[in-house]
């Protein structure tokens, strides 16, 4: 491990502001403020300009994405918004650049960074308040999610990727493999026997699901694949996807058990599920026997959520979600065996 990796959280904040600070050399912002937004998988700060004008700037974690994965997710970005959908415009550099590489004294492993426009408004909800017992409100923005689902899945199943393109895959492998993207989830050291055996059995039980069911465009393409509230930005003028750090190649009905894992013991969630499968209807069309596979993959995003944990345990933020992602992970997986 680097030296940087043994430090704090604190102390790796400190530097990795000073990281952000020197990057914004390649955009013409020397001299702006700073402010952290988000410090998990990478770092996100906002960017305030002298001339008033605000950025994102986000620092990659060293190693999860190549750099041709990486351009791949911006190329997509821009082919979505180039299609009418509300994602961040990426900025280039002044050089004409999308993703720059840069290391400091303590940071010597080379970090990506790129910048994008700022987007105003609010996520969608929070661990904490969930969605508000607000029904009509939540009917209404899980409507525009469904639609914003639905078309952003109507470009990529139909978008022609440029050569050297490259992203992960939410596939059978990817998910329930040997070595799945997210890792082992199965052989997590933080589950108990039984907990363990719960999750071997559910993998073997997806396994057999997934294998059976196709990969057509009409099933799969790429996807988000991180459909969670605090990626989804509301204001006055609807609903805006961020964060498309997780976005590859996987089934739409993976995107859309995402989009509903964290919610399921929320007050509103039979309104909200109702208003994500209208909404996304109301754009592309949904087969009731597709829908019947929603549990199965509600059971896929909680298991991928384990391996993240077990690769990621040295992490803070791991060690906290941890207790909460595995019962929750459980608690699915016992639904969706009960009723195969």
């Amino acid at each position: 491990m680097s030296a940087f990796d043994n430090m704090t959280p604190e102390q790796q904040m400190e530097h990795l502001l000073d990281l952000a600070r020197q990057s914004l050399r390649h955009w013409g912002l020397e001299g702006s403020e700073l402010s952290l937004i988000k410090y998990r998988e990478n770092a996100v700060y906002q960017v305030s300009a002298k001339d008033g004008k605000r950025y994102a700037l986000r620092i990659h974690r060293h190693g999860y994405h190549s750099d041709a994965s990486l351009r791949s997710e911006l190329k997509w970005m821009s082919a979505l918004l180039e299609s009418g959908i509300a994602v961040p415009e990426v900025l280039p550099t002044t050089a004409g650049q999308h993703l720059v590489n840069e290391t400091t004294d303590i940071i010597t492993e080379p970090r990506n960074i790129d910048l994008f426009s700022w987007i105003d408004g609010e996520p969608l909800g929070s661990d904490v308040e969930g969605l508000g017992e607000n029904e009509s409100r939540v009917a209404e923005l899980y409507t525009d999610l469904g639609r914003s689902a639905a078309e952003l899945h109507n470009q990529s199943s139909s978008w022609e990727p440029p050569e050297g393109f490259e992203r992960h895959a939410w596939d059978h492998d990817g998910l329930v493999g040997e070595e799945p993207f997210w890792g082992r989830f199965w052989e997590l050291e933080l589950l108990d026997k039984d907990q363990r055996q719960l999750m071997e059995q559910a993998r073997h039980r997806i396994s057999f699901e997934l294998s059976r069911y196709d990969r057509s465009p009409q099933r799969y393409s790429l996807i988000h694949a991180d459909f969670v509230p605090e990626n989804l930005m509301v204001d006055q003028d609807g609903l805006r996807l961020i964060d498309f750090d997780d976005a590859g190649f996987g089934w739409h009905l993976f995107e859309l058990a995402t989009a509903l894992y964290f919610i399921q013991e929320d007050k509103c969630y039979p309104v909200a599920k109702q208003a994500l499968i209208d909404g996304y209807r109301q754009k592309r069309p949904l087969a009731d026997e597709d829908l019947d596979r929603l549990d199965l993959f509600l059971t896929v995003r909680g298991c991928t959520y384990l391996g993240w944990i077990r690769s990621r345990q040295e992490t803070d933020t791991a060690r906290e979600l941890a207790p909460d992602l595995i019962r929750r992970a459980c608690k699915q997986a016992k639904r969706f065996l009960s009723v195969c």
